[in-house]
């Protein structure tokens, strides 16, 4: 039975690391065409992971027999790549997120419709160990009533990061700073964890870095349908860099999640007094402070081939996929009414 073939448009960083990820999932897929702008950069990667380089995604399909087309270019662009390959009747998975605006999210919602085919956004940190084992004790009630959490991304990047791509902090292709590029992750999971989001409320400031249009601090709050309230904090002004963090309490448990590991995890099961679980707490502690792994864009988590894995089940039609474009426009929701409520000064409303 033959695999299905991919092509993947974005050689830089984040494409790299998609090719890896596909690289040690030969049994499942192959990689067919690498298409970038930058001739180079789209042959390097072709050489090191397979299949043929190309400057543009209608060339490498007029080529290749392609069934996946994955989208790594910037984020203003995410939209321009999946549709046109939605149009040619392909299965798409984007990288986070998966546009901009909610408007341009639901043209790419317009298109997989009318496609009728499988698009997944990566929120491969839905895949951790720490978040499948927290989501599960919410859905099973063990956390009690959910009322609050915390996300917080406290990175650092130093001016040559947004120097070294003219489209890095910009407005147009890279949609906002530390809360849409860095915080988007961390934003995922509280909406996870505490369900649909109503109203955001938050300011944001460009502190530390210079050339940039975007936000390099944003704080700000979140009220969900639910009743409960979140904290937002985004930064890559912290130096030297610290963790992304995801604090969740109910009034029977919490959890938090630091650095993608579960640092703190209380539970009780449905029927048991909490008096009775006082005493055992049960708090779950790995790796050091100043652990920063997880704040560079560069690290591969095993996350990231779980989520291949799960839309590979369900392109074969053995799985259902776990996230899809709807799971991301809440997040990318939650941020861009951040942006809104910061330049009006005004809560936002989501609903």
């Amino acid at each position: 039975m033959s695999v299905p073939s991919f092509a993947l448009v974005g050689a830089g960083v984040i494409g790299k690391q998609h090719g890896l990820v596909m690289s040690r999932l030969t049994d499942r897929l192959s990689l067919a065409a690498v298409v970038d702008v930058i001739p180079d950069r789209a042959s390097a990667l072709a050489e090191a992971r397979g299949g043929r380089p190309y400057t543009s995604l209608a060339d490498a399909l007029a080529a290749e027999q392609i069934d996946v087309v994955v989208v790594c270019t910037p984020t203003g662009l995410h939209g321009t790549v999946a549709i046109e390959a939605l149009a040619a009747g392909k299965h798409v998975i984007i990288e986070k997120p998966a546009e901009v605006t909610v408007a341009k999210t639901d043209e790419i919602i317009a298109a997989r419709d009318k496609a009728g085919t499988l698009v997944t956004v990566i929120s491969q940190h839905r895949f951790d160990p720490s978040t499948e084992k927290t989501l599960a004790a919410i859905a099973a009630g063990e956390f009690g009533r959910v009322s609050s959490g915390i996300a917080a991304i406290d990175w650092w990047r130093g001016q040559s990061y947004y120097d070294s791509g003219e489209w890095r902090g910009t407005w147009e292709l890279d949609g906002g700073g530390a809360l849409m590029n860095q915080g988007v992750h961390t934003v995922d999971l509280l909406v996870a964890a505490l369900g649909r989001p109503v109203e955001v409320f938050a300011y944001t400031g460009t502190l530390a870095h210079e050339r940039i249009e975007v936000e390099d601090v944003a704080v700000g709050v979140v009220r969900f349908e639910s009743g409960a309230l979140g904290v937002l904090h985004a930064t890559t002004s912290a130096y030297p860099g610290l963790s992304a963090r995801l604090q969740v309490h109910g009034d029977r448990g919490s959890a938090v999640i630091d650095n993608d590991r579960l640092a703190f995890f209380h539970a009780t099961p449905v029927g048991e007094a909490i008096e009775e679980r006082l005493m055992g707490t049960t708090q779950v502690t790995s790796g050091g402070g100043g652990d920063t792994a997880s704040s560079d864009p560069a690290q591969l988590s095993d996350a990231h081939r779980l989520q291949y894995l799960n839309f590979l089940d369900a392109l074969a039609g053995t799985g259902s996929l776990r996230v899809d474009l709807e799971t991301n426009r809440q997040s990318i929701a939650v941020i861009t009414g951040a942006y809104e409520s910061a330049r009006t000064g005004r809560p936002v409303s989501l609903a």
